[in-house]
């Protein structure tokens, strides 16, 4: 069914919507410029990452020259620590041979010392065997009494006495000399180890200051690397810091820019498009007016049709006396229903001309 009310091949449609339509939008609303915009976060992304490769070879060259620093630190220590340590091998050696050598000529001094006691002491036993020896001698040129052989075997006697009790006096001084000796000999080592002891015990103390001297120095130049580098890390992050926001401001202001470009640009299609659209009002009105016109012919020709079928049909069936009040009728309804369509004609015309106009 048409607009008029009635079956027809054609629809009162045009390939612009119809009547009473506005024309049908050339291109989609206004999308935004999504390839500028990829180009621009592309570009962003690769203006972003250039500094950040950047610091990192900043980074990269200044933990390098720090592990240079600690690698030159710790080989200055060991060369210090190596001279320390031959330094108090040459000492220790010096030492040991100083207190040898003074061990020596201690016991040089005792040996000496007991052997000229020990020639002392014979040379009084030889005096005072000579003194019996002649006391003895005496004793017996007074004694007339005895034979001589009495007086000679009184003589051996004594002299086998003497000498007996000479050499358990020399055994006995022997023994003390080697007692003192021996004691002598452990009071020198005792010493010399109490000696070497706290040399050692010195050469430690002085090693062990050096090292904690080098592990002090250590520990600030550590401390001092972990200062700068967490400087350059503060440093370096503000500067990504104020790069990224740079980066955005300039791709907003670039997105801004293009998509000020891009409205400006559909105003302009727009503009242009209606401009030609009302150059061409009056040919596609007039277009319309003779769709409409048509259709409104084609209708009426079918409403001809339909009525005339109708009126065979009626006469047909009817009585013959009943025909003039059927084609009466059948007249009246087919001038109402053309009423109707000419009315039907005039308001899509007048809708037209008001929708054309707006």
């Amino acid at each position: 069914t048409n607009q008029f009310g009635t079956d027809s091949g054609s629809s009162g449609k045009n390939e612009r919507g119809g009547p009473g339509k506005h024309p049908a939008p050339l291109s989609p609303p206004f999308p935004p410029p999504l390839q500028d915009h990829a180009c621009v976060r592309d570009e962003a992304v690769h203006r972003d990452a250039r500094p950040e490769l950047r610091l990192k070879a900043e980074m990269d060259e200044h933990m390098l020259r720090l592990q240079k620093e600690l690698e030159t630190h710790a080989n200055n220590t060991y060369i210090e620590l190596e001279r320390l340590a031959k330094r108090h091998v040459a000492q220790t050696d010096k030492e040991m041979k100083s207190v040898a050598a003074e061990e020596r000529r201690i016991q040089q001094q005792i040996v000496a010392q007991q052997k000229k006691e020990l020639t002392g002491f014979l040379e009084n036993q030889k005096k005072e065997y000579r003194l019996c020896k002649d006391k003895i001698k005496d004793e017996m040129n007074e004694d007339t009494c005895a034979s001589k052989e009495e007086k000679q075997e009184r003589l051996s006697r004594y002299k086998e006495t003497v000498q007996h009790s000479q050499a358990e006096e020399e055994a006995h001084l022997l023994a003390q000399q080697r007692l003192v000796y021996d004691r002598s000999c452990r009071a020198l080592k005792r010493r010399s180890l109490i000696r070497r002891h706290e040399f050692e015990q010195e050469q430690l103390r002085e090693e062990l200051n050096k090292k904690r001297t080098q592990k002090e120095m250590e520990h600030a130049m550590m401390i001092r690397q972990d200062e700068s580098t967490q400087d350059l890390e503060h440093r370096q992050l503000q500067m990504l810091q104020k790069l990224r926001v740079e980066l955005l401001r300039l791709q907003h202001q670039t997105e801004l820019e293009n998509q000020e470009e891009y409205n400006s640009r559909r105003q302009t299609e727009l503009h242009r498009k209606h401009t030609l659209e009302q150059r061409q009002q009056p040919r596609n009105l007039k277009t319309l007016e003779m769709q409409i016109k048509k259709q409104f012919q084609d209708t009426c020709k079918v409403q001809n049709k339909q009525y005339k079928a109708l009126r065979n049909h009626q006469l047909e069936v009817s009585p013959k006396g009943n025909h003039k009040m059927i084609l009466k009728n059948l007249k009246e309804e087919q001038t109402r229903k053309l009423a109707v369509l000419a009315e039907q004609y005039e308001q899509s015309i007048n809708e037209l001309m008001a929708s054309q106009a707006v």
